[in-house]
């Protein structure tokens, strides 16, 4: 059985009521939201292993803080997509607006179309897979997980990195502070593959990648810097 909702008739208060009310007893999982329009705050909060599939465009911050669910936006979204998601996979068939992912801790989020600036800002564990290109400053102070972009990425390119990884097919506009091209090694082919598989990315082979991470020249003070700051 799927759980209908039409959007046209109800708001998104009484989504997010109906969504949040599932307990876990029951084996009706899936959800099938229509007449998104554009609205914002869809399916945000999600604790439970729901399978929400929603048609047309979404706005801000749809499925941010997602947990155990999988979200689907048969559409593009706009800013803040799956923002501080714990868990779970948010799949976007269109192109994102900018800061898709921001801060999130964990999960999946995929775009299957292309990504605006500020891709994976703070991220601090999610895995991103974009299959067209993201825009300047992606990954900016990103701490851990993997930004696997197949197309091209902007400038300013990992600004202030940490710990994450970046892999990218096309062309690199520019690095930001303390992001270097590093060496693709047998092990980062084989988790870029990994991701691709897992995000339905056909075409792609991982040894085509380039990665990208941290200097590690941020983490502490320099005095021969001390002007500079």
């Amino acid at each position: 059985m799927v759980h209908h909702f039409d959007l046209a008739h109800a708001s998104t208060r009484d989504l997010n009521h109906a969504l949040h009310a599932f307990n876990g007893t029951d084996n009706d999982t899936a959800w099938q939201i229509k007449n998104a329009n554009g609205l914002h705050n869809l399916a945000v909060g999600l604790d439970a292993p729901l399978t929400v599939d929603i048609e047309g465009h979404v706005g801000y911050y749809c499925a941010g803080m997602n947990k155990f669910a999988r979200v689907t936006v048969h559409g593009n979204a706009g800013p803040g997509v799956a923002e501080n998601m714990m868990s779970g996979v948010v799949r976007i068939t269109g192109s994102a607006s900018q800061y898709a992912g921001a801060t999130a801790h964990g999960g999946l989020l995929i775009i299957e179309g292309h990504a605006s600036s500020r891709c994976g800002i703070s991220m601090k564990g999610v895995n991103i897979v974009v299959h067209g290109s993201v825009g300047h400053m992606s990954a900016f102070m990103a701490q851990s997980g993997r930004l696997v972009v197949c197309g091209d990425a902007g400038d300013a390119l990992g600004d202030s990195l940490y710990e994450a990884r970046l892999y990218v097919r096309g062309n690199v506009a520019g690095l930001g502070a303390d992001c270097v091209e590093k060496v693709m090694k047998d092990k980062h082919k084989y988790e870029v593959d990994g991701l691709l598989r897992e995000a339905g990315v056909s075409g792609a082979d991982a040894a085509e990648f380039r990665r990208f991470g941290s200097a590690r020249k941020l983490y502490n003070f320099n005095v021969d810097n001390a002007d500079a700051y």
